[in-house]
């Protein structure tokens, strides 16, 4: 009885004792006071409107890559992060890692005429269509290019489907359905987009078959915004990175869903039917029984924007040398060749990406202002990223041309728009799920009484549109947080509505400026979890990881391996 008694206390003890321990330990995982006190004062309202009214200014006129403006934006990055006390960290003891850039300007055809049998099947340039090519030559030509339709053009071998089986599409033009698969919740991920489902992966895959031209079939829900997107996007200078061009096509572009109606009503085909069939793994690419003719002249010229870096030192003599990267890129569209009758020709781009940036300059604030002994024990690079808009080219560069290997890059937080809208009882994590950033992620937000949520609006694919992807393909795991939805004071799905209309008439028109009115609570909110998350990160003893199986998992052992 003694023995048996004295075992009950003892097992009593180690509870207490263990209870007390992760006591403790929840509380260290939690913002010290510290911590709490620098990001109240360093991540403020007065703080983020101030950067973003200077970084959108008509001045900077629209940061387009290689401009003037882009020029501009550089300096002033560079200024507030010396003066924040960061050290430069790209080559060679600078500021600014040149991203190299090619751009190519298409003088499209005024009309593009589909030869269907001895008819001509014709489309306005702008109204149904957008062509440009996608190599860097002074002049495209596609002569009598056969026409197939393929479905969405996609060959995944995990999920034993390839739209192309064996027809060989060497030198043809592809019609192709936007997004992937979604019909059937067991194909793919359901109404959530792969990347499978990105345009730029059906370009590349189009040349790779050996096409020489794709046009995708553009409808809103399937691209996640409308057809003006396209119209503002793929119209003017397309860039590249520098260097050797592969994997793109003399033609690339979009189709308006009805001008690939009256297409396939000319060749005999039903859309709609075909897109139902294109939903099946035994689906086989259709040729139209037209051909397609395209001559574009072409201006060619290369530019040279920079990713602008960073660094805050570790305090810890081993974890210092893995850094923690924050990315904002500091690009817009740049300006349009004509005035807009409402507003002007200045893409200022204020929520896209002025003010992604100005949350990433508090947080450097924030991040430097800890007192020394609260330094975070892994650096901390920030890093502004250049000519995101043109297809993450200046993260894909970081990525490729890191400052250290991949392998020491131990998780990425990733900044691009922020909450205007309000305070809001969610925070969302695009691509949630991926890594075990996330934990981190809802400990921060449990703290702050909210709830995190996955990504609102799932068939758009943002995780595969934004720069942690860049990152994420050489195995650096991390997190992209998108605005709440369930914003405080307000009815019930009036967020969601809010953010829609914003895509339909803001997103990447001339409208995207910066205004008084905008209600900044919730951006705090959102930036304060970001440092806090950045900080964690920072101090927990483990490296960030990418949850089993994922589709980077590869990636980072391959980074991993090299840096042993």
């Amino acid at each position: 009885m003694p023995t048996a008694r004295r075992c009950k206390f003892v097992s009593a003890s180690i509870c207490l004792l263990l209870l007390f321990a992760n006591n403790i330990h929840s509380q260290e995982l939690l913002p010290t006071k510290a911590q709490q006190r620098v990001a109240k004062k360093f991540i403020t309202e007065d703080s983020l409107r101030g950067d973003i009214r200077f970084l959108a200014d008509d001045l900077l006129e629209g940061r387009g890559p290689g401009t003037r403006g882009d020029q501009l934006a550089q300096a002033y990055i560079t200024s507030q992060f010396q003066m924040i006390g960061l050290e430069p960290a790209a080559a060679d003891g600078a500021w600014v890692q040149p991203v190299p850039l090619v751009g190519v300007t298409t003088q499209p055809p005024k009309t593009l005429a589909f030869k269907v049998g001895e008819n001509l099947v014709e489309f306005n340039n702008f109204d149904d269509y957008i062509v440009t090519s996608g190599q860097a030559n002074s002049e495209s030509k596609i002569e009598d290019a056969e026409v197939l339709f393929v479905g969405y053009g996609m060959q995944a071998p995990e999920y034993d489907w390839d739209d192309f089986k064996d027809v060989d599409v060497k030198g043809k033009v592809l019609i192709i359905m936007n997004n992937d698969p979604a019909d059937d919740p067991n194909k793919f991920a359901g109404r959530t987009r792969l990347y499978y489902g990105r345009w730029d992966y059906k370009y590349a895959k189009a040349a790779e078959m050996g096409a020489v031209g794709a046009l995708i079939i553009h409808t809103t829900p399937s691209a996640g915004y409308p057809y003006q997107v396209v119209q503002t996007s793929w119209t003017g200078e397309q860039m590249a990175l520098g260097g050797p061009q592969s994997g793109r096509l003399p033609m690339e572009g979009w189709l308006t869903n009805e001008a690939g109606t009256q297409l396939m009503k000319a060749a005999g085909k039903d859309l709609e039917g075909l897109k139902k069939a294109a939903e099946s793994k035994d689906f086989r690419p259709i040729s139209l029984g037209a051909t397609l003719s395209v001559s574009m002249k072409c201006r060619v010229r290369e530019r040279t924007s920079g990713n602008v870096l960073g660094l805050l030192r570790g305090s810890d003599p081993e974890l210092s040398k893995q850094w923690i990267v924050y990315t904002a890129h500091h690009d817009h569209i740049g300006m349009a060749e004509k005035r807009d009758e409402k507003t002007d020709n200045i893409y200022n781009g204020a929520v896209d990406n002025a003010s992604g940036v100005g949350s990433m300059l508090a947080i450097a604030r924030a991040m430097s202002n800890l007192p020394k002994s609260e330094r975070p024990k892994r650096s901390i690079l920030f890093a502004s990223v250049a000519a995101e808009e043109q297809g993450l080219l200046g993260s894909d560069y970081l990525a490729q041309n890191p400052p250290i290997p991949a392998g020491r890059l131990a998780a990425v937080i990733n900044i691009d728009g922020i909450n205007i809208l309000g305070k809001t009882k969610d925070i969302a994590v695009i691509g949630r799920g991926k890594s075990d950033m996330d934990r981190i992620v809802e400990r921060m937000a449990k703290w702050q009484n909210r709830l995190v949520v996955g990504d609102q609006f799932p068939d758009r694919g943002y995780y595969y549109r934004s720069d942690q992807f860049s990152l994420a393909k050489v195995g650096v795991p991390g997190v992209y947080l998108g605005s709440g939805v369930f914003v405080i004071g307000k009815p019930e799905g009036w967020g969601k509505q809010k953010m829609r209309e914003w895509t339909e008439n803001i997103y990447h028109q001339t409208s995207d400026e910066y205004s008084d009115d905008w209600n900044l609570d919730g951006a705090i909110d959102d930036a304060r979890l970001m440092f806090f998350t950045g900080v964690q990160a920072a101090n927990q003893p483990s490296l960030p990881a990418w949850n089993a199986g994922d589709e980077f998992e590869a990636a980072r052992l391959r980074a991993l391996q090299q840096v042993k």
